[in-house]
């Protein structure tokens, strides 16, 4: 980003800058930091380190020695399943890993901005704050994409050379063929990434604010640690339906049964809409104030 702010366009104002060369830059300035490589590349491992613990597991279950602890249902479906395998490894990084990758693409996307200096170029600028959002809320929900369908990719190969494609089956025990079982995995991943551009929309609200990166992803870890111990109690059901985390472990699965239900899918995107909205526009607020 560095270079289109210091290119001659940058005299006459961004607005002459033709956006796709913006977001381009952008997209440039995210995919070279080191970190965000590091956390793509460990989210693309997670269903292959799933899918083979999964088969070990399994064969020592079938020997007499595996344990006897049941774990997560979700991921017990998984064993030689290769339509469950790559959702229950999205469902369970959504807990923490996934929404972190939002988090930092968010922090840095303002505030490491602001603490490196890079942003100053943009805000002493006569751009308009709303392309300077609409840029950075770009690169964001790209990371958020990239980051699931890294581990859709992986994780439906992993199934795919473990257990076959004669192992495409919904926990209704009906077989599902393998165009059928990616539209369902990709179904999930949508909701997943709209689930991912609430949180990286709170980070961006919050990165307006400060100039330090750390703390950023630290409040909004911590508000999902907060929000799914809130979700877990019953006398605060008034409260559910405004928690973005309701229902993240639960909707994804309505996918697995057939036929296929959609009523927490529906109200979880409904949810994370709401909560895009509220905190582009809280960041959009922040930012026309902004001088520098």
């Amino acid at each position: 980003m560095t270079a289109v702010l210091d290119a001659p366009a940058a005299r006459t104002g961004h607005d002459s800058v033709p956006l796709p060369r913006l977001l381009a830059a952008e997209l440039r300035w995210i995919f070279r930091r080191p970190r965000t490589l590091a956390v793509l590349g460990l989210l693309a491992l997670i269903p292959i380190v799933i899918g083979i613990g999964l088969t070990l597991v399994s064969e020592d279950a079938q020997s007499g020695g595996g344990p006897d602890d049941g774990g997560g249902a979700l991921l017990a479906s998984a064993v030689n399943n290769a339509f469950v395998l790559p959702i229950a490894a999205i469902v369970m990084s959504l807990a923490l890993l996934l929404p972190l990758a939002s988090a930092m693409a968010g922090a840095d996307a303002i505030a490491g901005e602001t603490a490196h200096g890079t942003l100053r170029g943009w805000l002493i600028a006569p751009v308009g704050r709303g392309r300077l959002l609409a840029v950075k809320a770009f690169g964001v929900a790209t990371v958020s994409v990239v980051s699931v369908l890294a581990m859709c990719v992986t994780g439906v190969v992993t199934g795919l050379i473990i257990n076959g494609t004669d192992s495409l089956f919904t926990l209704s025990g009906t077989t599902l063929s393998l165009g059928g079982a990616l539209a369902r995995i990709l179904l999930v991943a949508g909701w997943v990434v709209l689930q991912l551009w609430a949180v990286g929309a709170v980070a961006l609200a919050i990165s307006s604010w400060t100039e330090h990166p750390m703390l950023v992803v630290a409040s909004v870890l911590a508000a999902d640690i907060v929000f799914t111990i809130l979700g877990f109690l019953t006398s605060l059901d008034w409260l559910h339906p405004f928690l973005l985390t309701q229902n993240w472990s639960l909707a994804p699965a309505e996918v697995l049964q057939d036929p296929m239900g959609t009523q927490m899918l529906g109200e979880g995107a409904l949810r994370a809409a709401c909560y895009i909205v509220i905190g582009l526009s809280l960041a959009y607020a922040r930012l026309s104030t902004r001088d520098g």
